[in-house]
């Protein structure tokens, strides 16, 4: 199967950036988080290690899926984690109870309705950076992040699921 390239590049989240995900997702043992485009896995490694939780991590490039499979079983976690090489837009998410997602402001539009058909009530989603268009958030975090003398502005977004 082939895959396209990428629509967004790789930009990963920083260890603060990670914690406030988690504590805004209220991250626990019993969820089952799913990271869209996960990258390096870091989010899932972190919620599994910190927290127990078991998670999902679906990316279109095969490089970081081998990385992140790499960092999970070189962090003891492998077991509750599983990476996949697909399209997140024709991938099954129905048994999320947490989605993270930082992707671009049309892909996250183009994700919505996959996320209203498939997901359970109660389910949380987070974004970053990117908010879904007229669907308000619940919740939104805004805070500064330094990393080696520069500032990022970082913006996230929550939502649930509601039947």
């Amino acid at each position: 199967m082939t895959f396209p390239k990428p629509d967004i590049a790789y930009i990963p989240c920083t260890p603060k950036i990670v914690e406030a995900i988690l504590k805004l997702a209220k991250i626990n043992s019993q969820d089952i988080l799913y990271d869209l485009g996960s990258g390096d896995g870091r989010i899932l490694i972190t919620a599994a290690k910190q927290y127990g939780t078991r998670g999902v991590g679906i990316d279109i490039d095969p490089q970081r899926i081998k990385e992140a499979r790499e960092q999970a079983l070189e962090n003891c976690v492998d077991k509750h984690l599983e990476f996949y090489q697909q399209d997140l837009f024709i991938s099954n998410i129905s048994d999320a109870t947490v989605i993270f997602i930082y992707l671009l402001p049309h892909l996250n539009l183009k994700l919505r309705p996959q996320l209203w058909k498939q997901l359970k009530p109660g389910t949380r989603i987070i974004s970053r950076d990117f908010d879904m268009g007229d669907w308000q958030p619940l919740q939104q975090l805004n805070f500064t992040v330094e990393e080696e003398g520069e500032e990022e502005q970082v913006t996230l977004y929550y939502w649930e699921i509601i039947s």
